[in-house]
């Protein structure tokens, strides 16, 4: 007999196997010896009261053996099977690529970027010198930005796929086993360089390709069909099926699109600023204590608040985690955040942004969206000096709009420079940020501070471009055999729900092929 039981264990209790199992038996009012196993199927932090409890979905096997769920994965050989060009390297074109193999496919991954041993070094130039590689940087590069953006495998993509299998697929290829259960799931920035390896070590060894260093240049159509792609401007690689993963910072593959007259449409997306505290602040206010305990982990926010018609909102929160440089084209400055496995970094960040509807920036270009967000991102540059050196503002200081004379120490690397943040943000943004700030001090004691720095600009949320697709063959309308993918094509948003789509893809794919 199989029993799902909820439980609550004090943080100090979480890995006692003994304490469980009593708590389990007390819990069904059976004897401990018919407990033959147990299943935690989620794991939850629950502060809302002063004593932090962790709460437990807890499969108990009652009278009968414990029997462990197993993914199985068909990943064949397809060394000679039917090719289909898989253009980008990150979750959407990686799960792609696996899928494609289970499928029978022989995937081709063409990757403009870097794999993550080498790509390493320009991340070093980038934080210590300033200096952007256009082809690799923390957009660009195997794995693509989730590789280096911590990692964070929350989803609401509930209806859109199978989470539990792209998170059984991380657990297969190294990912601990705590992903699975976690009510937010966490790989960390320092282990998935490894495990991003790993699966491309599988594709691989399937008789697939992982090419590095292949930007598409053009894509082949004839007569309204896909037939390939370029890349680097002279080799042609042809195939029937390409899978656009390209992510929401590759500019050149929007205006290549356009250029040829092929759909593109301008979306809506978000923008602001990158706001960093003291985790100290963050873990008083959610632990209701002084100095968090041991056993838990860096608190976590969520914030949200509507002022006038917009929304404002935090998104990426990174506990224990730092700001990053994530420009792609010299001489813009874009912010981003990521956190290490065991998030022990003094700092806790997160993404605080309004929405950019399409009535704000008017007019016919579809692309108007993406120059708008790069427009921003260069004045950001210039108002930090140069050498992605960030401007900064204390967040009190921002709010009454005046300059702060000094910032604090911060995660920042490339540095911050103070400045007006008005300078750079569109007005309503400005205004937007300002009327949420103080709300959001209501609601987490402490948040609302000068020990707080806001750091700018954060403008990657979303794409900014939505490459049209049908709702059932998922291929472009125009274009048979092209499969817009995940963030880039504007159907994703994070790495499970990009992974996600890259796996719809595929079997979209074999329907077609």
């Amino acid at each position: 007999m199989q029993k799902e039981i909820e439980i609550k264990l004090l943080p100090e209790e979480i890995g006692q196997e003994e304490v469980l199992k009593k708590n389990l038996s007390a819990a069904l009012r059976i004897d401990s010896a018919r407990i033959k196993g147990y299943k935690i199927l989620k794991r939850s932090i629950d502060a809302r009261s002063r004593q932090v409890v962790y709460r437990l979905m807890v499969r108990v096997y009652i009278d009968e053996p414990f029997l462990t769920d197993i993914y199985h994965f068909n990943y064949q050989n397809v060394r000679d099977k039917k090719a289909v060009l898989i253009v980008g390297a990150g979750p959407a074109g990686l799960f792609a690529a696996l899928q494609c193999i289970e499928n029978g496919l022989k995937p081709i991954v063409l990757e403009r970027g870097k794999d993550v041993k080498q790509r390493r070094r320009d991340l070093a130039a980038i934080n210590k010198e300033g200096l952007v590689n256009t082809e690799s940087n923390y957009c660009y590069g195997e794995g693509g930005a989730g590789t280096y953006s911590d990692g964070k495998l929350y989803t609401r993509s509930n209806k859109r796929g199978d989470i539990n299998k792209v998170l059984e697929t991380f657990v297969q290829h190294g990912a601990t086993e705590d992903i699975l259960v976690d009510a937010r799931p966490h790989i960390g920035t320092n282990k998935l360089p490894h495990i991003i390896t790993a699966i491309r070590e599988t594709i691989l060894n399937a008789g697939g390709e992982v090419r590095f260093d292949q930007k598409m240049t053009d894509l082949l159509v004839e007569f309204g069909k896909v037939k390939g792609v370029v890349v680097n401007g002279e080799e042609s690689i042809a195939a029937d099926a390409v899978i656009l993963a390209t992510g929401h910072s590759a500019r050149d593959v929007y205006e290549l699109l356009n250029d040829k007259h092929i759909l593109v449409e301008a979306k809506p997306f978000a923008l602001g600023v990158r706001i960093e505290h003291p985790q100290a602040i963050i873990d008083a206010a959610q632990y209701h204590c002084d100095i968090r305990s041991e056993f838990l982990p860096p608190a976590y926010y969520s914030l949200v608040e509507q002022v006038g018609s917009r929304g404002v909102f935090s998104f990426c929160m990174c506990p224990g985690g730092i700001i990053a440089p994530c420009a792609t084209y010299e001489n813009e400055i874009v912010v981003n955040g990521w956190s290490p496995s065991k998030r022990n970094n003094p700092f806790a960040n997160s993404g605080t942004v309004v929405q950019i509807t399409l009535d704000d920036v008017p007019g016919d270009d579809p692309l108007r969206m993406m120059h708008f967000q790069a427009e921003i991102e260069k004045k950001a540059f210039v108002l930090g000096g140069g050498n992605l050196v960030a401007p900064g503002q204390r967040m009190v200081d921002f709010v009454e709009k005046r300059v702060s004379l000094d910032l604090p120490k911060n995660s920042y690397l490339p540095g911050t420079r103070s400045a007006m943040l008005d300078d750079t943000l569109p007005a309503f943004v400005a205004e937007s940020l300002r009327g949420a700030l103080p709300h959001f001090g209501r609601k987490i004691k402490g948040y609302y501070t000068n020990e707080a720095i806001l750091v700018g600009v954060e403008s990657r949320s979303s794409s900014p471009v939505r490459i049209p697709r049908d709702k059932e063959t998922l291929q472009h309308p125009q274009v048979a055999g092209l499969f817009p993918c995940a963030e880039g094509a504007g159907y994703a948003g994070g790495i499970v729900s990009a992974a996600i789509d890259g796996v719809n893809c595929a079997n979209a794919v074999l329907k077609f092929l």
